[in-house]
């Protein structure tokens, strides 16, 4: 009988088969230049305005733990794609370790179509081989630290909890669609292992089961009340909500909470407001629950009602009105210092830009961003501008200290608060201004022009 591998193995076999025959083809044609790639999203998701940059950190964290282990590489000399290769190659790989540098957006930044969120330079088998986890890792993360702050938008200061972990595509994307969910701006989540690893709170309530598993509603909320004495967060709807909150009112215990999960949210909650009001419970908040999504949010809001907490699911964690992001790995520059030459793909629809770039991003006197330039690397910024685009590996290791992800959250939250109130919006959101600066303009015409005449004389 097989036994099923573990979950957890050295990484560097956690990637797409062709970059490991690419690899393999680099070592035996001893093609190992420096090589400069770089991820970005050729066009933002539908009804995006910014996407939010998450997931640098665990990409990091990748790039100096891949290794292939011996079993790993074992099961590569298994496959029929590598018969032919020769045995110095996994040699090579058992000795893999990534030494490039890298340059990246800092995690909680707002970023545009075209625009490098993370520049690899490496010798080029190593900069393929990491293409896949890094696009996976920023890809995903990205996509739901950008729906989470949607949903804070939404929220206009109400708190929103994580509770997707159920309806994650597996329990590895729940960990990570927490921590983005949480640089995006919600207040915590259900998910504890997330929680643990992080430092990020943790939100539970009661289940409609323990309800049920009781003899009435009354006798479970006491209960309820008997292991958790000051955490009373009652869930109300298993039967009838407004019974239910009656006899949350009728225990006389101080009540932190009561959540709503299902029925009329809007006129639920300014019923179960009034009576907990006129209870004189006006500070115990209300909870809601269920199939929300910032649309949703926004609605129940703008018709008034009294929700103090949101939690999200579903909507959150699969990104559920747009569940991919076109994130890209391209190969931009061969060689490096004056002997490095642009590459550039120019199929039509998946044109790139070459050479290592530097994003620039104009701001006005309060702050707030007015606009972005794509440049070449040597290129300067001009006043008012800043350069996004930040040194954070060298050599394959780290530059400086991990940021703290409240500190991250923090920052995140003002960044987006800063954008125009268009680029903001939920439904037919502004455009931002996003242009490329003359000299990268002029590579690109040249480099196309070079490839035009080659082709030209092949004929």
């Amino acid at each position: 009988m097989s036994i099923p591998p573990p979950l957890v193995s050295a990484l560097g076999i956690w990637t797409d088969l062709y970059q490991l025959t690419m690899a393999a083809a680099y070592h035996v044609n001893h093609m190992a230049d420096t090589a400069t790639f770089e991820l970005f999203v050729r066009t933002l998701p539908r009804q995006r305005g910014f996407l939010l940059v998450a997931g640098l950190e665990e990409a990091l964290g990748y790039l100096e733990a891949a290794r292939f282990a011996p079993e790993d590489l074992d099961y590569l000399r298994s496959l029929p794609q590598f018969r032919g290769v020769p045995e110095d190659f996994f040699a090579y790989l058992a000795r893999f370790r990534f030494t490039g540098d890298v340059r990246a957006v800092s995690e909680g930044t707002p970023v545009f179509a075209g625009e490098p969120i993370l520049q690899i330079t490496a010798p080029l088998p190593e900069a393929q081989l990491v293409e896949t986890y890094l696009l996976s890792v920023v890809n995903f993360a990205t996509l739901v630290g950008t729906k989470a702050a949607r949903m804070v938008e939404a929220a206009a200061g109400r708190a929103v909890v994580d509770f997707g972990f159920r309806r994650a595509h597996g329990p590895h994307a729940a960990v990570s669609a927490a921590r983005a969910a949480f640089l995006g701006g919600c207040v915590g989540t259900s998910n504890v292992e997330a929680g643990r690893r992080w430092g990020i709170p943790v939100f539970g309530t009661a289940s409609h089961a323990f309800v049920m598993a009781c003899p009435s509603e009354t006798e479970a909320f006491q209960r309820y009340h008997r292991a958790f004495p000051t955490e009373m967060l009652l869930l109300i709807d298993t039967y009838d909500t407004l019974q239910g909150v009656k006899k949350a009112i009728a225990l006389g215990d101080p009540l932190k909470g009561v959540r709503l999960d299902s029925g009329d949210l809007l006129a639920l909650s300014r019923e179960v407001r009034r009576m907990l009001d006129d209870a004189g419970y006006r500070d115990t908040r209300i909870v809601a629950s269920g199939d929300l999504d910032e649309h949703r949010i926004a609605e129940l809001l703008a018709q008034g009602a009294p929700i103090d907490v949101f939690g999200v699911g579903t909507s959150l964690v699969t990104s559920h009105d747009a569940p991919s992001l076109e994130g890209v790995y391209k190969l931009v520059e061969l060689g490096e210092g004056e002997q490095a030459l642009g590459r550039i793909k120019t199929s039509a629809g998946k044109e790139t830009l070459p050479g290592r770039k530097q994003v620039f991003r104009a701001f006005d006197a309060a702050g707030r961003p007015q606009g972005d330039r794509i440049a070449r690397i040597g290129e300067l910024p001009r006043p008012g501008e800043q350069p996004l685009l930040q040194p954070v590996m060298r050599g394959g290791r780290r530059v400086g200290e991990p940021v703290a992800i409240e500190r991250l959250r923090g920052q995140a939250g003002e960044n987006v608060r800063r954008l125009p109130a268009g680029v903001r919006a939920l439904s037919d959101p502004a455009p931002y201004p996003v242009a490329v600066s003359e000299a990268l303009r002029r590579l690109t015409d040249d480099l196309r022009r070079t490839i035009r005449e080659e082709e030209a004389r092949s004929k």
